[in-house]
C-alpha cells in the first residue's frame, strides 16, 4: 500500500518533457521577432563640399510590420536637438504628411520603400554635425529606435593619391624597356655573329678549293718532270 506522501507529488505527463526544448529555443532565440530598427546604410557619414545639397539616408524595417509610425529627424547643434522634420506614417504603403521645420530640407522618403531619408539643401559649415534619424512603432509597444549619420563639411574634395599608382607604373614601364633593349641587342649580336659565321665558312671553302688547284698543279708538274723522253 502506497503512503500518502506518494501522492503528493506532481503528476508527471508525457508533454512534460517537450517543455524543457521549447523554453531552451525560445531563451537561445530561433523564435525571436526582429523588432523595429532604423538605420543610415552601411556608411555613416560624407563628406560634401560647402554650397552643395546632400542626402541624408534613413530607413526603417520591422517584421511585424507598422501602425501609425512615428519619425523624425534631429540635428545636434553642440548637444543642443534641433527638429528638422516629424511625421506619422498611418501604415504601410500609406504615404504621411510631412511637417518640415527648416527651410533647407525636403523630405524625398517614401512609405512603399520604408524610406523616411531628407535632403539638406546649400550646407554650409554650421550644418557640419550629427543628424539623429528617430523612429517608434505602436505596433510594438512603442519600441523605437535611432540611428546616426554625420555629415563633414570642407572647401573642396580631396584629391586621391596617385603616387603608388604611378610609381608601380613607372616602374613597370621601366622593366618592359629594358626588356626590349635587351632582346634588341641580342638580336643584333645574333645577326653580326651569323654574318660572321658565313663569311668563315666562305673562306673555308674558298681557301680549300685554293689548295687543290695548288695541289692539282704541283702534281702535273711532277709527272711531267718523271716522263723521260723519247
Amino acid at each position: 500500500m502506497r503512503s500518502p506522501a506518494q501522492n503528493c507529488g506532481p503528476k508527471i505527463t508525457a508533454a512534460r518533457p517537450l517543455l524543457l526544448p521549447l523554453l531552451l529555443m525560445s531563451i537561445s532565440g530561433v523564435w525571436t521577432v526582429g523588432g523595429l530598427e532604423v538605420t543610415t546604410g552601411k556608411v555613416s557619414s560624407i563628406e560634401a563640399m560647402n554650397g552643395s545639397t546632400v542626402l541624408l539616408p534613413c530607413t526603417y524595417s520591422s517584421c511585424i510590420g507598422i501602425q501609425r509610425l512615428y519619425f523624425n529627424w534631429h540635428f545636434n547643434n553642440n548637444g543642443t536637438m534641433v527638429k528638422y522634420c516629424e511625421a506619422v506614417i498611418p501604415s504601410e504603403d500609406v504615404e504621411p504628411r510631412v511637417k518640415v521645420l527648416h527651410e533647407r530640407v525636403e523630405f524625398v522618403g517614401s512609405s512603399k520603400n520604408s524610406n523616411i531619408s531628407i535632403l539638406l539643401w546649400n550646407i554650409t559649415f554650421e550644418d557640419e554635425g550629427d543628424y539623429i534619424c528617430f523612429a517608434k512603432n505602436p505596433k510594438e509597444k512603442n519600441r523605437n529606435h535611432s540611428a546616426v549619420f554625420t555629415l563633414i563639411v570642407v572647401d573642396q574634395m580631396k584629391e586621391d593619391d596617385n603616387t603608388l599608382t604611378v610609381f608601380i607604373v613607372s616602374v613597370l614601364g621601366g622593366v618592359i624597356g629594358l626588356v626590349i633593349i635587351v632582346m634588341v641587342i641580342k638580336a643584333v649580336v645574333l645577326h653580326f655573329l651569323r654574318k660572321g659565321n658565313e663569311k668563315n665558312k666562305e673562306c673555308l671553302v674558298s681557301t680549300s678549293g685554293n689548295d687543290n688547284t695548288e695541289n692539282g698543279l704541283s702534281g702535273a708538274k711532277a709527272d711531267n718532270k718523271d716522263t723521260p723522253k723519247a
